[in-house]
């Protein structure tokens, strides 16, 4: 019994080191990796016939733009946008303007889903086709981007150890607010 208390011991130690690292690198880790997405689809985008998206994302853009943007510009709008999105994020840099170019974004990501609602979800079922799956996972990006969001005017995670015995009786962690609003 000693023995597996002493290796619970230790793997708490290991346990609370990487909630720390978590802490410390997490949000640089989720801006990367979603500059790394945007940069990498939004390049693909770019070529004719490469993106999997590229009818559907070609179409939106023509009737969310009013016809502005039709057939490959569509495509090149889009392209464009995202890598702008992904450079933003990935340096780091008018990361602010990056954020607010995500949303609007994820609007015309989104819209297909009301725009060819009967296209993205056909069957009696109504099961969404690869395409909607493929639409439908951005609200990870939209969450992702409201997290990265909060951070732009230096926000931190506050690190708060606590050992994985005393957080396993909780249904939840502790979550503690401490918002002081700063006047202008």
């Amino acid at each position: 019994m000693k023995i597996l208390i002493n290796l619970f011991g230790r793997f708490d130690r290991l346990d609370t080191s990487i909630n720390k690292w978590l802490v410390n690198n997490s949000i640089l880790l989720l801006r990367i990796s979603m500059g790394l997405v945007f940069l990498g689809f939004g390049i693909l985008k770019f070529f004719i016939g490469v993106s999997p998206i590229e009818s559907l994302a070609t179409r939106t853009t023509t009737v969310l733009t009013l016809g502005v943007f039709a057939g490959h510009n569509a495509m090149i709008f889009v392209a464009s946008l995202e890598c702008v999105i992904g450079l933003c994020f990935l340096t780091g840099m008018f990361l602010r303007v990056g954020v607010w170019l995500l949303a609007v974004q994820m609007i015309g990501a989104m819209s297909p889903l009301l725009i060819y609602t009967g296209e993205l979800f056909p069957g009696p079922m109504h099961a969404p086709t690869l395409a909607a799956q493929y639409i439908i996972k951005d609200i990870i990006l939209i969450a992702a981007g409201m997290v990265i969001a909060s951070t732009w005017t230096g926000a931190k995670i506050v690190a708060r150890p606590q050992t994985m015995r005393s957080s396993l009786k909780k249904r939840i962690p502790n979550v503690y607010k401490n918002l002081k609003m700063v006047p202008d």
